[in-house]
């Protein structure tokens, strides 16, 4: 469930969390002690990873095809034999097994033809189904575990295309690449590019100032980190290192933005909280097959379109005055205000929620969460989950 390597404070993530059945919500992660703002409740290795870049692409990744950080030309290793992935040393290399090197060598001949009249996206899945029985091979425990989670093909997003998409790509798979290391089937196909689409986490590009809509560099799937549940003001939010990190640099870590007492669900959001009602359920009901109705959307839902647009623009502002009044009367109750039940629906605090824990960088849109408490108070600097920048808590340290 949650057993994972030693979190940041010391204590083992699985007396941090549970897993608990909540009323239509289903399966959920839930606090198995009071959790401290800051607090690493996760950090967890992808069981396997793969490119974003389609095979057809007229941009050669520059990313090394193993641990994803950006190559350096003159330290990178490509591929003699399948001439299209590079890597930034021997033991990421290492990792390049000959099925999988003649798999993609064999795919990328065919690929021109083959995926003429085939969305991009069909490319990317057709790397996560070349990876995804590269691990059955090579760990068939871990092809197990993937099996097992979440996604059934039925109720994810349009069924048809879906279909239709696991029926080209096991029939091409089948027809182009090396026997395979597992026997496979259209049911099979189905049933992985599901739990794919529902489990998969990005891995973005590096973030810049000028670049508005970043890219995903890599998907990865983290199973233990897929059992949290969507909300859209979440309590925890991810972090990764993926340029900087010396060793497990492709580790998702969990942190919690505030405290949470024991028993509350701990949720993170799927994508940037600034995301208006509309889009937020336009995505979330076409990527992950569900309509939300957390505390927010209840609220939000009730909004005509003007008013939608109004408070999306007023969530992106720096309301200096309004963060004043927020802290002298709601700050000191902050475990009540960020649950999952809200007494006040019309009081419900979007705009704490904004300026407190909402990055400012232009372009951002990332969510600050304070580093990890080292002592019984509450770290008074906040990291943004996408650009890294640091701002000052000047609530900190009541938590």
């Amino acid at each position: 469930m949650t057993a994972g390597k030693m979190n940041d404070g010391g204590a083992k993530p699985e007396t941090l969390l549970r897993v608990a059945e909540i009323g239509g919500r289903g399966r959920s992660l839930v606090a198995a002690q009071s959790l401290r703002a800051g607090q690493v409740i996760l950090r967890e290795s992808p069981l396997l990873l793969y490119s974003a870049f389609p095979f057809l692409s007229s941009s050669v990744s520059p990313y090394c095809d193993h641990c994803f950080r950006l190559l350096a030309s003159s330290a990178q290793q490509k591929c003699q034999s399948c001439s299209l992935v590079s890597f930034c040393s021997p033991n990421c290399f290492a990792s390049h097994t000959p099925w999988l090197c003649e798999s993609l060598r064999r795919l990328h001949q065919s690929s021109s033809a083959a995926f003429s009249d085939q969305p991009s996206d069909r490319q990317v899945q057709a790397r996560f189904l070349l990876s995804a029985y590269n691990l059955a091979a090579a760990s068939p425990s871990d092809f197990q575990i993937l099996l097992s989670l979440q996604g059934n093909g039925s109720s994810d997003g349009d069924s048809s295309s879906d279909s239709a998409a696991a029926g080209f790509l096991h029939s091409l798979l089948s027809a182009v690449c090396p026997p395979l290391p597992v026997s496979v089937s259209p049911e099979l196909t189905a049933a992985l590019l599901s739990k794919d689409k529902v489990n998969a986490f990005g891995l973005m590009e590096p973030f810049s100032v000028s670049n508005e809509k970043r890219s995903v560099r890599a998907y990865g799937i983290y199973p233990k980190t897929s059992f949290f549940n969507h909300d859209c003001l979440p309590n925890a939010c991810r972090f990764d290192y993926v340029d900087s990190a010396s060793d497990g640099n492709t580790d998702i870590i969990i942190r919690m933005i505030h405290d949470v007492p024991e028993g509350r669900e701990v949720c993170l959001s799927y994508f940037p909280v600034n995301m208006n009602y509309t889009s937020r359920q336009k995505r979330l009901l076409e990527d992950y097959g569900f309509k939300c109705d957390c505390d927010r959307c209840k609220v939000e839902s009730s909004w005509s379109e003007g008013e939608e647009d109004e408070n999306e623009v007023m969530e992106g502002m720096d309301d200096e005055n309004e963060e004043e009044e927020m802290e002298d009367s709601e700050c000191e109750n902050e475990g009540e205000v960020f649950g999952n039940g809200v007494d006040d629906e019309s009081s419900f605090p979007h705009a704490y929620f904004f300026v407190r824990y909402m990055c400012e960088k232009e372009n951002c849109f990332g969510t600050l969460a304070p580093f990890p408490p080292k002592t019984h108070e509450a770290s008074k600097v906040l990291e943004c989950n996408v650009c890294g920048s640091l701002k000052e808590d000047e609530v900190g340290g009541n938590q």
